[in-house]
């Protein structure tokens, strides 16, 4: 594994754990040369997902796409980054545990809407905002309106 600040091939393991469904291994690495640390995370490969897009046309899954968003969603909110590895994670889960190999790009934004309801309500709103094209304050008050009763 190449260190990320200094470019060696030289790193050690520190620690090492599974995550909690144990379908990610969480390792603590330091670098010999520069003697820093970073965390990898070791996942299986599954076979290749084809997202299809509003437009119809498909592409790769690209788990950064989902991070992305969810990094955006909860920005400045009290949520660390293994809170929001672990959702990310269980958001590709429900997307890989899908019979087909093909998956609506309107069904993984529901799948992060979810699952995003369930860990921050601000996090929630700013993602539907985006994600359902919110095109006024109205829009906004309904979803909080919506957020407020469950």
């Amino acid at each position: 594994m190449k260190c990320p600040f200094c470019g060696t091939d030289d790193t050690s393991v520190v620690d090492s754990r599974p995550s909690d469904d144990g379908k990610v291994t969480r390792r603590r690495r330091e670098c010999i040369k520069c003697k820093r640390r970073f965390t990898t995370y070791e996942r299986v490969d599954t076979i290749p997902v084809v997202v299809i897009k509003k437009d119809n046309t498909r592409e790769p899954y690209e788990r950064a796409k989902i991070t992305s968003g969810v990094m955006r969603a909860c920005y400045k909110r009290p949520i660390s980054t293994d809170k929001i590895e672990g959702l990310v994670d269980s958001i590709e889960l429900e997307i890989f545990d899908k019979e087909s190999r093909e998956v609506l790009s309107s069904d993984i934004g529901e799948i992060v809407m979810n699952k995003l309801h369930d860990l921050d309500s601000v996090a929630y709103v700013r993602f539907a905002s985006v994600y359902r094209e919110f095109k006024d304050a109205n829009d906004f008050m309904k979803e909080l309106k919506k957020v407020k009763l469950s």
